[in-house]
C-alpha cells in the first residue's frame, strides 16, 4: 500500500467513526466475565443500533421458532458472537448516510455480500460464519469513504462504469491512484478491528497471496470474494444482475475448490433467504 494514502487515512479527521456503542460491545466481549444483562444495557444506550439488531435478530436466517422482542433474549438465543456482528452491522449502517441512491446501493452489496459469505462459510463449514459475515460487510468499505472523501470523481467512476460497461475496478484506475480495497484496509486497520480482516479486505479483488500465506486468511479471503460475486450474479446493489458470469470459474471458487453443483445450491440458498431477508437488512 502506497504510503501517502495511509498517512492520509490515518490522518484524515473527517472520516466516520464506528459508532462508540459498537466499540464497547467488542471491548466487552473479550471479557469472559461479562454478563448478558451488561451487553444488553451497553447496546440499548444506543437506541437506533438496538432496533436494528432486534429486526435482525428476527430474521429468517436465524431460524429463531419464537419472534426475539428484548435484547437480553437475543443475545442468549444468538450468542455474543452473532451478538458482535449484528451490532457492527447496525452500526456501519450509520456510516452510509447521507442515504442517497449511491449510498443505497452500496449498502445493499455490502449488507447482502455478508449475508452471503456467512451462507458460503456455513455451507462448507471453511471459516468462523461471524468473522466471514464481517468480511462481506466491510469488502467494500473503501468505496463509501472514496464517495465521502472525493465524491465527484467518484461518481465519475460510477458515470464510467455504467456508460463504458467495465468494471468499477477498471473505472476507478482511470480516476484515482489507488483502489477502493487498499481505502477500505486502512480504513479497517484505523478503526482497530483485527488484522486479518484488514488483509481481507485488502486482497478480495486480487487474491495476490504471499507464498507462505496463511491458510486461514486465503479461505476467508475466498468466501468474501465469492460472495461479492454472488451478488453480482444475481445484481444485489447493481444497476443489472451480471447473468453471464461463471461462478466456478472464479478464482476463489477454484481456490476453494467448490464445484457448480456446490456452488449453485449455495446460491440459490442465498436468493432464497436474502429475497425473505433484505428489509431486515435495509
Amino acid at each position: 500500500m502506497k504510503q501517502d494514502l495511509e498517512q492520509l487515512i490515518m490522518n484524515a479527521s473527517d472520516l466516520p467513526t464506528i459508532p462508540v456503542v459498537a466499540t464497547k460491545v467488542l471491548q466487552l466481549i473479550e471479557n469472559e466475565e461479562t454478563s448478558t444483562e451488561e451487553l444488553a444495557r451497553v447496546v440499548e444506550s444506543d437506541p437506533a443500533v438496538a432496533a436494528r439488531v432486534l429486526k435482525i435478530s428476527n430474521s429468517s436466517f436465524y431460524g429463531c421458532q419464537r419472534q426475539i422482542h428484548t435484547l437480553s433474549h437475543a443475545i442468549t438465543m444468538l450468542g455474543y458472537n452473532t451478538l458482535k456482528s449484528l451490532v457492527v452491522a447496525a452500526s456501519v449502517k450509520q456510516v452510509y448516510k447521507p442515504y442517497g441512491l449511491t449510498e443505497k446501493m452500496l449498502w445493499e452489496h455490502s449488507s447482502g455480500a455478508g449475508l452471503a459469505a456467512r451462507i458460503i462459510a456455513n455451507a462448507n463449514s471453511l471459516i468462523n460464519e461471524e468473522e466471514a459475515f464481517l468480511g462481506g460487510l466491510f469488502h467494500d468499505i473503501g468505496k463509501i469513504i472514496m464517495n465521502i472523501m472525493y465524491n465527484q470523481q467518484f461518481q465519475m467512476v460510477m458515470q464510467i462504469t455504467y456508460n463504458e460497461g467495465i468494471s468499477f475496478e477498471d473505472a476507478e484506475q482511470q480516476v484515482f491512484s489507488y483502489a477502493h480495497a487498499d481505502v477500505g484496509a486502512l480504513v479497517i486497520k484505523k478503526w482497530n478491528f483485527p488484522e486479518i480482516l484488514m488483509n481481507t479486505v485488502r486482497l478480495h479483488h486480487t487474491f495476490d497471496f504471499n507464498e507462505n500465506e496463511d491458510p486461514y486468511l486465503v479461505k476467508l479471503t475466498c468466501v468474501v470474494g465469492l460472495a461479492d460475486l454472488f451478488c453480482k450474479k444475481i445484481g444485489i446493489g447493481l444497476r443489472h444482475p451480471d447473468s453471464a458470469l461463471v461462478l466456478h470459474e472464479s478464482l476463489p471458487a477454484r481456490l476453494l475448490k467448490l464445484d457448480e453443483t456446490r456452488l449453485d445450491s449455495m446460491l440459490a440458498t442465498f436468493e432464497h433467504v436474502y429475497a425473505l431477508d433484505k428489509t431486515f437488512y435495509s
